[in-house]
């Protein structure tokens, strides 16, 4: 089943190549949609594709890159966008 999830990473989460590694790890599980810093300096993420990966993704995002520092996040389930692949925004 294909899922939507709307995922904001709060930390140390920016310069530290959190979207890169994100972006990776996404095209990676087949997941679509995309990943942007935030001016309140968090991480936003929409991403979707099947549930598992859509999950093992989301426990991925817990832990980031190492030089990321991960201390919340936050996702709720949305309405599927059907992204045609995962993209890095600036």
């Amino acid at each position: 089943m294909i899922k939507h999830f709307e995922i904001t990473v709060y930390g140390k989460v920016q310069g530290v190549g959190y979207r890169a590694a994100a972006g990776k790890k996404a095209e990676l599980l087949g997941l679509k949609g995309f990943v942007m810093n935030n001016f309140s300096g968090s991480v936003y993420i929409e991403a979707e594709g099947d549930s598992g990966k859509l999950t093992e993704f989301l426990s991925w995002c817990h832990v980031g890159p190492s030089f990321a520092e991960v201390e919340n996040v936050m996702f709720k389930e949305k309405p599927v966008q059907n992204y045609e692949f995962f993209e890095i925004r600036r």
